[in-house]
């Protein structure tokens, strides 16, 4: 991606996460982006533009800081990796605040928005196959229609944790302990237990 267009990008998905998806305003997207109204009309066509790229944007950014290991680290077993990225959604840095809430503020306007609703639940299914996929590492024999229910579960259950914990409802070490014993509940009900 050019340099200009992540920029652009960044700024969007800090104002989505203050403002809401409402709140965006193409003048002061430009003036947090530091680049001219223009520009972002030559990169992105118009709002719904700039909406779809950001939320590309914000599922890119939530892969790298799940899944970017180091390259000489051990690999994880899956049971651990399985956890390990999903907790990482659950951590008090300034990148995960501000795509987790953008994220939901991206999620509220799309009950609204038929384009932004398509977008999302692709984005959303991708996201519950990957964590069907993790699933199905750690419980191989678990049918798939099992394994995808599993993953519907545990994704939502993040989102709803994660926002509860950024609005003051939740504590993030409680967040994360819930997490856990969803985690633990779903490989158990897969396990048949």
């Amino acid at each position: 991606m050019a340099t200009r267009t992540t920029q652009i990008l960044e700024a969007a998905a800090r104002l989505i996460a203050r403002r809401g998806v409402r709140g965006l305003r193409v003048e002061e997207l430009a003036t947090e982006a530091g680049v001219s109204t223009g520009l972002i009309y030559y990169h992105f066509k118009d709002r719904t533009g700039i909406l779809r790229h950001t939320l590309e944007f914000i599922n890119d950014r939530a892969e790298r800081y799940t899944t970017g290991r180091a390259a000489d680290a051990e690999p994880l077993e899956p049971r651990a990796e399985l956890e390990e990225i999903l907790l990482l959604e659950l951590q008090d840095t300034p990148e995960v605040r501000e795509n987790s809430a953008a994220w939901g503020e991206l999620r509220a306007s799309a009950v609204f928005d038929q384009v932004l609703r398509e977008d999302l639940a692709r984005a959303t299914l991708v996201w519950g196959q990957e964590v069907a996929a993790l699933l199905g590492h750690v419980q191989p024999m678990a049918p798939a229609p099992a394994l995808a229910a599993a993953g519907e579960r545990l994704t939502a259950l993040l989102e709803g944790l994660s926002m509860r914990w950024l609005s003051g409802g939740l504590d993030l070490g409680h967040a994360r302990d819930l997490m856990r014993g969803a985690i633990d509940a779903e490989l158990a009900r897969l396990q048949g237990k």
